[in-house]
């Protein structure tokens, strides 16, 4: 298939690289040139836009970090709802159900489909081809689709409207946001009690606390003091604060958000939007006076 790809950062290069591997023919944008040479170098098409991509093929998907640049890809002077050519777009970014009702709403009006598709996997599962994507969409175009999107790991067809795929997400990332900011405390609270970190994350993982901080990010990214996930603290405390006003918008309980959400905001407020979300561990640590794993 002829297929567009908006975003190559470090989740979207991994998945257009994917799609090349496949077989697929993309058409390749993004606003940074290192970004694209990789795949350019692979047979990908450069484009000079977004509507120069829409322009181009049927088909165009989009990674991008920030609901704003979504917008403004999609439906922005110079962006997609212009191209000549587009049918479909495919969102595989997080940016909360509110943004894509609204992308879908203005493409509609040029009988663009809008294909909500965020992921979740990390760059690990963009790398290896596992990870999980939520898709909404008509059901004729996710059909289409839904073979090409297998190349990024298993599809899950959660429904036809537009942002049930991001609100999956975004129930999703809770999840994974609370399960970071508990497994920091926990792992801290027994180190300062004089347990070994790597001990203690053990038995976590024997036991009932396991959860995929415990078993991926401690061990992979924190005991050993890599901080590497690729995943920006930016990124998650904005997947926080989408998910709460989702909560607040469904008259949803959110008492333990709103603590992990201070959570968030004080590792981004202490450690800069571009470090890496495992450092979360740093403020308890700083906090308790102690360093886990690593040499300390």
């Amino acid at each position: 298939m002829d297929i567009g790809f908006i975003g190559l950062g470090n989740m979207g290069q991994p998945m257009a690289r994917r799609l090349i591997e496949a077989g697929h023919t993309l058409t390749v944008y993004d606003t940074r040139n290192d970004a694209v040479a990789p795949l350019v170098a692979l047979g990908a098409n450069l484009a000079s836009s977004p509507q120069d991509v829409a322009d181009r093929v049927e088909t165009v998907m989009a990674s991008l970090p920030e609901p704003h640049i979504v917008s403004k890809v999609a439906t922005g002077e110079g962006g997609l709802i212009a191209g000549k050519r587009i049918k479909r777009f495919v969102d595989l970014s997080t940016t909360g159900s509110r943004t894509t009702i609204e992308v879908a709403a203005a493409l509609s009006k040029r009988n663009i489909v809008q294909i909500d598709s965020p992921v979740s996997g990390g760059v690990g599962g963009a790398v290896k081809g596992t990870l999980a994507v939520m898709v909404s969409g008509p059901a004729a175009d996710v059909a289409v689709l839904k073979d090409v999107l297998a190349v990024f790991g298993k599809v899950f067809v959660v429904g036809e409207k537009p942002g049930m795929g991001q609100t999956m997400k975004l129930a999703n990332n809770v999840l994974s946001a609370c399960n970071m900011a508990a497994a920091c405390e926990a792992v801290v609270l027994a180190v300062k009690s004089g347990l070994d970190a790597k001990v203690a994350v053990d038995v976590m993982n024997a036991g009932s606390g396991r959860n995929s901080a415990t078993q991926d990010k401690f061990p992979k990214s924190i005991l050993t003091r890599k901080f590497d996930w690729g995943f920006a603290t930016s990124l998650m405390t904005k997947d926080v604060r989408l998910a709460l006003q989702e909560m607040k918008a469904l008259n949803v309980p959110h008492d333990i958000m709103d603590a992990v959400e201070r959570a968030w905001e004080t590792a981004i407020t202490e450690l800069g939007a571009g470090s890496d979300f495992t450092e979360i561990v740093k403020p308890v640590e700083k906090r308790a006076g102690l360093v886990v794993g690593g040499e300390a």
